[in-house]
């Protein structure tokens, strides 16, 4: 009869146990179900981030590197020095070139003013010549009537008419001479305004000769971290050559691969938990900011052509770009880093 109760006994307990878990169970499943109606939760997505290579634009022998691989770096810090000989020479050809150019334009404004100054003379010399003929033409009209009534000789007429056509042609040459002085002006001023368009062409080519010399100072286009380094100092490299490629630590945020089952009621500015796999027990608040307008397949190089007849149907992802609400709480993540996105509240 012991035996009996104590098995008796030993039933109930595990009944009860039994009970227990399932309720257990239960109760687990369905705060699963009220879980899983609050959010839309995937792990396919990744912390992206800008990584720009820095290239060369000019050709030419690395004579410093200064900068190590992984290396903290700020807006405008030097990372590649190469060798500047060449181009420093080509600008200070330049610098020679429009020097003469300046010169040039000095002596045209000394000839611009000398044949100003010679206008000037010119018409001073017209008003003596003017006056002369005046007064040469009154004593030759004078002496024509003296000569009619035979009261000077002709002999005497013809010194005062040799005068007033000497006296003429002096007022006439001193026109011509004043018409020449002003072509010769209008002549200076030309060749001062060919060469005025020929110095903005030598400067914009003496800037080029500096931006060319500039490019052999390599900085860095943001702050960031380097890559890995790949040059070493006496390289050669050619224009365009990627030389290291700069991190963007300023600026990061999660791509994440919803299905397209899911996304039917997300919108612009709806709440994000992230769960970053690499920090455990650490949880960041973000923000849809951008839905893809198409699926990640057909962002891809070769898509997916389903017209050829086998065609099996497979749930496409959609990208949603997520931003972190607190840009300075995530200095430990890094970029490729795998994460888990929950979008919170779905309407």
């Amino acid at each position: 009869m012991k035996n009996k109760s104590k098995k008796n006994n030993s039933g109930g307990i595990f009944t009860i146990t039994a009970l227990v878990i399932a309720a257990a169970a239960i109760s687990c499943f369905t705060l699963y179900l009220i879980e899983v109606k609050k959010y839309e939760e995937t792990n396919d997505a990744q912390v992206e981030s800008y990584i720009n290579p820095v290239s060369a634009r000019a050709s030419g022998y690395i004579t410093k590197v200064l900068f190590e691989e992984h290396q903290n770096v700020k807006k405008g810090d030097t990372l590649v020095i190469l060798d500047n000989r060449e181009n420093s020479f080509k600008v200070h050809e330049a610098e020679a070139i429009l020097e003469d150019s300046y010169a040039q334009i000095k002596v045209l404004d000394a000839g611009i003013n000398v044949a100003q100054t010679s206008i000037l003379v010119a018409e001073n010399q017209i008003a003596s010549a003017k006056a002369r003929l005046w007064q040469q033409k009154q004593d030759n009209l004078r002496y024509q009537k003296l000569l009619k009534d035979e009261a000077v000789t002709g002999q005497e007429y013809e010194q005062i008419k040799t005068k007033y056509d000497v006296a003429q042609n002096d007022y006439n040459a001193t026109i011509n001479t004043l018409l020449n002085s002003q072509s010769k002006v209008k002549e200076l001023k030309t060749r001062k305004a060919l060469l005025d368009a020929d110095i903005k062409r030598k400067q914009a080519i003496l800037d080029l000769a500096k931006i060319n010399l500039s490019y052999t100072v390599i900085t860095s286009p943001y702050t960031g971290k380097t890559g890995r380094k790949q040059i070493l100092e006496g390289q050669q490299v050619q224009m365009g050559q990627p030389l290291v490629s700069i991190v963007n630590e300023n600026e990061k945020w999660v791509t994440a691969n919803f299905k397209e089952t899911q996304v039917s009621g997300f919108y612009v500015g709806q709440d994000v938990k992230i769960k970053v796999d690499a920090i455990d027990g650490k949880e960041y608040k973000g923000k849809i900011q951008a839905i893809a307008a198409s699926t990640g397949s057909k962002f891809s190089l070769l898509p997916a052509d389903n017209s050829t007849g086998n065609f099996v149907k497979i749930i496409q992802r959609i990208p949603v770009k997520i931003v972190f609400a607190d840009h300075k709480a995530i200095e430990q993540i890094r970029s490729g880093m795998n994460v888990t996105v929950m979008v919170v509240n779905r309407i």
